[in-house]
């Protein structure tokens, strides 16, 4: 049974959440007014709507590159190809895992409800876009500020310039690393035909593309801050402070991450995912602590 668990979380990818979860919680905790936190019955729906598109995402990808994954050495071993799971198993999990996203949804805001069909699509959408655009990696990014969005309007309930501003630098944050992790496959994506920006552009170009998704993710999350305290006064300027240094304090591994990487190509997976679990989990810090103690 351990074995099993551990093949279904190592498919859909679980611990990658930490990607997504801090945004997640960062956008709650935002989206309250001054003084108060998410209640349980929110931070229980919020975190069952993720671990829903989580499980219903990935599986889904697996079903369908699951022919390409069997081609590519990198990907060979993965549960689908080896037969550890079976297709129809890996669609049932998509189906129980949208279940979970629209039974969370029912017990949030009902915007959330409204807003479910187009989850679903952009979520199921992009395991397709590599097939047909070089932009999947902003795609993917999309697809993974939902969390983020999703929690805002489970609490707030309308777009407002923080929000926007926060999914824009997630965005753009996710495509960023999502263009050091393609790396690895560069060769076998332009063998098979396969879009991606590497595939297309090329190693330098792509480590140029990607320095320049980070740069316009911290001008986003600088701006998602400023316009929580001076438009929305969402935060005062004690949180604002705090959030602003946990930005420039995470520079520094936006920084290694790239230098690290061009040093290292045969490690990018685990730079990426260092480097990156590190800023979700600094910035959603600094969020809690300006909730906690300077509003």
């Amino acid at each position: 049974m351990w074995q099993k668990i551990k093949i279904w979380a190592e498919m859909i990818k679980l611990e990658h959440t930490i990607f997504s979860a801090p945004f997640m919680l960062i956008a709650m905790l935002w989206a309250k007014t001054s003084g108060s936190l998410p209640t349980f019955q929110e931070l229980f729906f919020c975190a069952l709507a993720l671990l829903g598109a989580r499980s219903a995402s990935m599986s889904l990808n697996r079903v369908i590159d699951a022919q390409i994954d069997a081609l590519n050495p990198r990907t060979a071993d993965r549960a689908i190809p080896k037969n550890k799971i079976k297709a129809w198993q890996a669609i049932l999990m998509a189906i129980i895992g949208f279940g979970l996203m629209y039974l969370a949804a029912l017990n949030l805001n009902p915007i959330c409800v409204f807003l479910f069909p187009l989850a679903v699509f952009l979520l199921s959408f992009y395991s397709y876009s590599k097939r047909f655009t070089w932009l999947c990696h902003i795609i993917l990014g999309i697809c993974i500020s939902g969390a983020a969005l999703g929690a805002w309007l489970a609490i707030g309930g309308q777009f407002t310039s923080p929000i926007i501003f926060l999914a824009c630098g997630i965005t753009f944050w996710v495509a960023g690393f999502d263009i050091l992790y393609a790396l690895q496959d560069l060769n076998f994506d332009q063998d098979k035909k396969l879009f991606s920006i590497p595939s297309r552009f090329g190693k330098q170009k792509s480590l140029q593309i990607s320095a320049i998704f980070h740069l316009a993710c911290f001008v986003f999350f600088i701006l998602s801050g400023w316009s929580l305290f001076y438009f929305t006064k969402q935060i005062n300027f004690s949180a604002l402070i705090i959030w602003f240094s946990a930005l420039g304090m995470s520079s520094q591994w936006f920084f290694e991450q790239h230098k690290l990487i061009k040093q290292n190509p045969n490690q990018i997976e685990t730079i990426f995912f260092t480097a990156n679990a590190k800023i979700a989990f600094l910035l959603f810090l600094s969020v809690l602590i300006g909730k906690l103690f300077f509003n």
